[in-house]
């Protein structure tokens, strides 16, 4: 039966939900107060990692925090001012850093993961954007010897998860990638692994497509919603209301404010990453390079190399930072000699964040027309396809092609 859709949203994850949801024969509408992938798509890593199955959350982590908030360069940095705000979800985020709850989020991951080539497949093909994906493999580096492989722990989950890598001395990954300096003493290969050229284009092409194919899509910035006796029956924007019948919140870190006024209230948090992006490197890799040390990636892309990476906890208000995009830079450098960074530009967007790495693909707790598609955190990209999936399963009443208990809101009742 078809439906009347509205979705808040038109980043990665709401164009790929309106795909899927307009290829079930529904009648979707877009709504977001920019362009398609403008927000936080736009100036993502542009990752692509079918293996990436290691939570945030892992044990021992949190011993590394008060080192990383004190360096400053270091990849994790607090507004004194937000410290109270930041600290529930911070407990929640060391709640999760067991060894049993990090395996099972971790078979959370892989399943959402996995089939990010053969579920993007369809979608792409019919909007014509399958040059833009490229499945190059990603290289993990680390200055230490053993140091890109992880810990033990990380070693078991991608074992049980069935992922193929290849462990490197420093020599060795300098065969692979010849950009990589001297210092590069250890690296882990995921052949499987791949990344777009332009991620903010492969948005823009979707959004093409379904507006060719019937759907619409509207710039206006969602304030909130009226309700009826079974839950709203408009949203309220900047353009006047609009009546909607079967919702879908998936606006990124703002979501949490939206479902909030739904009457659901999650831990979702603003993770703020930023990129600098050289458009005539002087030094360009082959292939994603993702520095274990530091935690931030180098990416090739259409508009020269993106280096992305950070973590900052400041709201999703606050002005941005741009030392945080600078000192990128000061890292690669180490990793990549003759680095230059004339016409760099930076960016800074935020991810939506849960605590437990995990994000909520579910029908709403409270109101059967309402579903949520948001916190996938650093993973937007790579999990939007079989998100968009799964919320046109839930949409249709078809029972969904993965176990969605682990992504059920419930879980933080």
């Amino acid at each position: 039966m078809q439906k009347n859709i509205t979705i808040v949203g038109a980043g990665i994850i709401g164009m790929v939900c309106a795909n899927y949801l307009q290829r079930d024969g529904h009648k979707v509408t877009v709504i977001d107060s920019r362009g398609p992938g403008e927000g936080c798509t736009a100036g993502n890593a542009a990752l692509l990692s079918p293996d990436a199955v290691i939570p945030p959350a892992m044990p021992g982590n949190w011993r590394k925090i008060p080192g990383w908030i004190l360096d400053p360069l270091g990849p994790l940095a607090i507004r004194w001012n937000y410290v109270p705000r930041i600290t529930p979800w911070l407990a929640g985020w060391l709640r999760a850093c067991s060894a049993d709850r990090a395996r099972a989020v971790a078979r959370g991951l892989r399943a959402l993961h996995a089939p990010v080539f053969d579920a993007y497949a369809p979608l792409l093909k019919d909007a014509g954007a399958t040059h833009l994906l490229q499945r190059s493999g990603q290289l993990y580096v680390s200055e230490l010897n053993g140091g890109a492989s992880g810990s033990p722990l990380t070693t078991e989950m991608r074992e049980a998860a069935g992922v193929h890598t290849q462990l490197l001395s420093g020599a060795a990954a300098r065969e692979l990638e010849p950009a990589l300096g001297e210092n590069i003493k250890s690296a882990l290969y995921f052949p499987n692994n791949g990344h777009t050229i332009n991620s903010l284009r492969l948005v823009q092409m979707l959004a093409e497509h379904f507006q060719r194919s019937g759907g619409t899509v509207l710039r206006r910035n969602v304030t909130g919603f009226e309700t009826g006796e079974h839950g709203p029956c408009s949203v309220i924007t900047d353009g006047g209301a609009r009546p909607v019948e079967t919702l879908l919140i998936a606006a990124g870190a703002w979501s949490g404010r939206l479902a909030a006024q739904l009457g659901t209230s999650l831990p979702l948090e603003a993770e703020r990453g930023y990129h600098l992006t050289l458009p005539d490197p002087g030094v360009m890799p082959r292939l994603p390079l993702i520095h274990r040390d530091f935690y931030f990636t180098t990416t090739p892309v259409q508009a020269g190399l993106r280096m992305a990476g950070t973590t900052e906890f400041a709201g999703l208000d606050a002005p941005p930072d741009y030392r945080r995009a600078r000192m990128l830079f000061t890292h690669a450098q180490r990793m990549l000699p003759g680095l230059r960074d004339s016409g760099a530009t930076q960016w800074m967007g935020a991810r939506p964040s849960f605590p437990d790495g995990l994000p909520v693909i579910d029908r709403s707790p409270l109101h059967a027309d309402v579903f949520f598609a948001f916190g996938h955190s650093h993973f937007g990209l790579t999990a939007a396809p079989v998100t968009g999936r799964l919320i046109a399963d839930l949409v249709s009443g078809r029972k969904p092609s993965i176990d969605i208990t682990p992504y059920q809101a419930r879980r933080f009742s």
